[in-house]
């Protein structure tokens, strides 16, 4: 038995826990019993990479199989991690066309996931730049997958949560860059209207994010930073060394090793820490200046076990999408109630989403998303479902990858349009369930 959680350690398990050497041990694992599902580098925050009996671990699944410089077409194996590609690939002039918050994520997961960046108003999710899949169908067959062959099981895989079977190896598209640094702009928002207002105004950056202070209340409900970012070309490198195009990615500088007391973080420690975060923040306003790749798109891998800061017990992620129409006010009105509410934040993002993902179960949808961390405490898991209403009145959704507590009724209210398309395709492909994960026991899938 080995004990296991998601990022966020929670919940917690102890169960079997296989690694696949090969496609062979995938094959074997998929008819070997049921309630199984595969799982990457663990990074999702909940149930989705565990298994309601077994777990299969894709990570010794580590090879890159070709790449092709003239169409930035790389295949590579399923436990490849991003973080492997951005080293080998961006000192060669390319970089994955989407990327998360961390790169300790491994290819199969970020499209399991489908995961989403700083740029989907511009360039969708993971899965849009995916071309095909070689997958593992839950009954043991060896199928490949493209919008071309198998469709409809690329689509269903494609932010499946590993559902339709384990991804052996994806071709996906890099995108040529010319350095590895980032043109960043900062913009204080003095609130949550500012803060959209901004993004909405600044649609045509490439990269856009804001970090909002839910702790901030009255007439500064939502104040924000917002940062703008763009690939910087050679020509507009600060000292335009060419030895500097490619800055080398580091390994985190610090790192947590032990579990912080549960007090740690409270209203109190997370309101100095926005206090002086947006105050460091204003500092920079003005003039774009040179970031490099890591710290822009990556803050927090700079912190090696960071979730430790929210001690032994872990911590909840709410990332939710709100239509556009009623963004502004269904946000203002989470942002009330967790103001209000007896723990805080300590993160808290908002992105805006352009068109919908290709996945039957993709979260993006147009949009604005706000993705919030609390400390598990009592009474968080209710005060979540309070949010979740206001998500749901609304016609939003939640993120499978950061869920672990969501209701079946709230996850069919979001996803009610293919939902239904989903399980038919799941009992087609796996009559007797021998892949299920605890978070598609918990949905009903």
């Amino acid at each position: 038995m080995t004990r296991f959680s998601g990022w966020n350690r929670y919940p917690v398990v102890d169960q079997p826990l296989h690694a696949a050497r090969d496609r062979r041990d995938v094959l074997s694992f998929s008819t070997a019993g049921t309630g199984r599902v595969a799982r990457g580098n663990g990074r999702s925050y909940g149930d989705a990479a565990i298994g309601v009996s077994e777990t299969l671990s894709t990570l010794k699944l580590d090879r890159m199989k070709s790449f092709d410089a003239a169409s930035g077409l790389l295949t590579a194996e399923a436990g490849v991690l991003l973080a492997d590609i951005i080293a080998t690939f961006l000192p060669r002039g390319f970089f994955p066309r989407v990327v998360p918050g961390t790169r300790f994520i491994t290819l199969g997961g970020a499209i399991a996931s489908d995961v989403h960046g700083k740029n989907h108003h511009h360039d969708g999710a993971f899965g849009n730049h995916v071309q095909d899949l070689l997958i593992v169908t839950p009954c043991g067959e060896l199928v490949r997958a493209s919008r071309s062959e198998n469709a409809e099981l690329f689509r269903a895989t494609i932010g499946g949560q590993g559902l339709t079977g384990t991804i052996i190896e994806a071709t996906l598209r890099l995108m040529p860059v010319e350095t590895g640094w980032i043109r960043q702009r900062t913009i204080a928002a003095s609130d949550l209207g500012e803060a959209m207002r901004t993004l909405e105004e600044n649609d045509g950056a490439t990269y856009s994010v804001a970090w909002i202070d839910c702790l901030a209340r009255g007439a500064h409900l939502g104040r924000s930073l917002v940062f703008l970012g763009e690939h910087a070309k050679v020509e507009e490198l600060e000292g335009g060394a060419p030895d500097k195009r490619f800055p080398k990615v580091a390994p985190p500088l610090l790192g947590v090793p032990f579990d912080f007391p549960s007090l740690a973080l409270n209203k109190l420690s997370v309101r100095l820490f926005n206090e002086f975060y947006y105050r460091w923040g204003a500092r920079r306003v003005g003039g774009p200046f040179q970031v490099d790749i890591d710290p822009y798109f990556f803050p927090l891998d700079g912190i090696s076990n960071w979730n430790r800061i929210y001690g032994h017990r872990g911590f909840v992620q709410h990332q939710c999408v709100i239509p556009t129409e009623r963004a502004a006010s269904v946000l203002a009105e989470m942002l009330e109630r967790i103001t209000h509410w007896g723990s805080a934040s300590f993160l808290a993002v908002l992105k805006k989403f352009g068109a919908a993902s290709d996945g039957l179960l993709s979260f993006p949808q147009p949009g604005y998303t706000l993705a919030l961390d609390f400390p598990m405490r009592p009474g968080l898991l209710e005060f979540l479902e309070e949010l979740d209403k206001c998500v749901m009145e609304a016609g939003g959704r939640l993120y499978l990858a950061k869920d672990a507590r969501q209701s079946q009724a709230t996850f069919e209210a979001g996803y009610a349009q293919t939902v239904g398309v989903f399980r038919s395709l799941r009992q087609a492909l796996d009559p007797v369930s021998h892949v299920k994960s605890r978070l598609a026991e918990r949905l009903g899938l």
